[in-house]
């Protein structure tokens, strides 16, 4: 999931997910060819993503950017999960944010602890079970050191709950295109390696907390296997935002990206 979101209404939550639209399509024929032209990506085993059919791109997360190299490297449209408040703006400014993130194939939610955590969640199920492509980040968060932290069982309840394939990805670079504190993207060498599809359903059951710790697992070793980074052994945390979230993580935990 991208970082990120703010309190507001947030209205795509509601029913089920949709295919990506005009917009989606108009956006990635202009903008893919432009960001390959300039950034000229090393890009590894395309052919392991399935055509059809849901799927999971589960990745390691570096950068802002990452949300935009997954989907304009992919040989098929991917949505992900959003800042809401990137699609509630108001004036040409609003619009022209709405436009871009709609044509990159983001879905706004609100993110957070507790019934934001499944909210995500539950808008991720809805669109695999629309037989999208949905795009996450098991760590959470963007990893500012660099290394791989552990990765969190959302993904796995995802993969176990609608029967999705799940294909690892490695950034690898990412980071040099747009610093911690920059604001102004910078040419920079970047890797994208698709890797081999894993069919978690061996595991077991969405039920089940075993089930899904060993298919993250499997999913963290995976993606590890692609970037080579250092394994930071903990997961990678975002303190939650007030008291009342934290006694809500406590009392109700919840599965989360």
């Amino acid at each position: 999931m991208t970082d990120a979101a703010d309190d507001a209404e947030e209205p795509v939550l509601a029913g089920p997910a949709r295919r990506p639209g005009l917009v989606y399509f108009l956006g990635y024929g202009i903008l893919a060819p432009i960001a390959r032209l300039v950034f000229r990506p090393h890009i590894t085993g395309r052919d392991n993503i399935p055509k059809t059919g849901r799927v999971i791109l589960a990745s390691n997360h570096l950068s802002f950017v990452d949300s935009l190299v997954i989907p304009l490297t992919a040989p098929r449209p991917v949505q992900f999960l959003a800042k809401h408040t990137y699609f509630t703006g108001k004036g040409i400014k609003g619009h022209l944010s709405r436009t871009f993130f709609t044509s990159i194939g983001a879905v706004g939610v609100e993110r957070g602890a507790g019934q934001a955590a499944q909210e995500a969640l539950d808008a991720g199920r809805r669109i695999l079970e629309a037989d999208n492509a949905f795009a996450i980040y098991p760590e959470g968060t963007r990893s500012i050191d660099g290394r791989l932290y552990k990765g969190r069982t959302g993904v796995a309840w995802l993969a176990l709950t609608t029967g999705a394939v799940v294909v690892p990805v490695g950034l690898i670079g990412t980071q040099d295109i747009q610093p911690v504190g920059s604001n102004v993207p910078k040419v920079a060498k970047v890797t994208v390696k698709f890797g081999t599809p894993i069919d978690v359903s061996v595991h077991g059951t969405a039920d089940s907390g075993k089930a899904r710790r060993l298919a993250t697992d499997e999913i963290m070793a995976a993606i590890h296997a692609l970037t080579g980074q250092e394994l930071a052994g903990k997961y990678n945390e975002s303190p939650p935002a007030g008291a009342l979230h934290k006694i809500a993580d406590r009392v109700f935990p919840r599965e989360r990206l």
